[in-house]
């Protein structure tokens, strides 16, 4: 039985006496560890989103994913096709969070899926609240990453076919986006 001052070696299946100063720093780093597991799970999830939409929504999924691409008006109740994505994405979130949960060995898993997560309420703000006010939460923001995320997502909208797209993520915004605004805003402003 493990007492405050013994810490168990996941490599030797053995208890080890430990002061209290190296079981902080052993509580600090383990920390510090899930933290970074989290963030690096958030990043990573951009790009596995970005992948998943272009080769698989604009792919063999596009019968799932179409109705996305159809305007409101067209469109019969609140829920879409695409919503089913969400489930799709909540497995391995869940996997994760359970094997992580029941396996010592495996506990990275569930600050993995704790990344999951994350990112995946991200999306739901950024993507349904925000861009397709399917929720009407919160209006417009007004700084120059929320308007390239509205014109990138509007010119992938911009086509109702899944061939021809661009801008397939969604927190990574290619610059020619920040870039339009800037030459919008001088016309605007008579700036040359």
């Amino acid at each position: 039985m493990a007492s405050p001052f013994f810490n168990w070696c996941p490599i030797t299946s053995k208890h080890f006496p430990v002061s209290t100063v190296d079981n902080l720093i052993i509580k600090y780093f383990s920390n510090m560890s899930a933290i970074l597991i989290v963030i690096a799970s958030i990043l990573g999830m951009e790009f596995v989103a970005w992948s998943a939409h272009k080769y698989l929504m604009h792919g063999w999924l596009w019968v799932w994913h179409e109705d996305h691409h159809k305007p409101h008006f067209e469109k019969e109740g609140f829920f879409e096709k695409n919503d089913l994505f969400f489930l799709v994405f909540a497995i391995p979130s869940a996997t994760c969070y359970m094997i992580g949960s029941m396996s010592p060995d495996y506990g990275y898993l569930f600050w993995i899926g704790v990344g999951i997560s994350i990112y995946g309420a991200i999306y739901f703000l950024i993507h349904d609240v925000y861009i397709h006010q399917r929720f009407k939460w919160f209006k417009q923001l007004d700084n120059k990453y929320s308007r390239a995320i509205l014109r990138a997502h509007g010119n992938h909208h911009a086509k109702s076919t899944k061939e021809d797209c661009e801008s397939f993520g969604l927190l990574i915004v290619n610059p020619k986006y920040f870039s339009n605004i800037t030459k919008t805003r001088k016309k605007k402003e008579g700036i040359h």
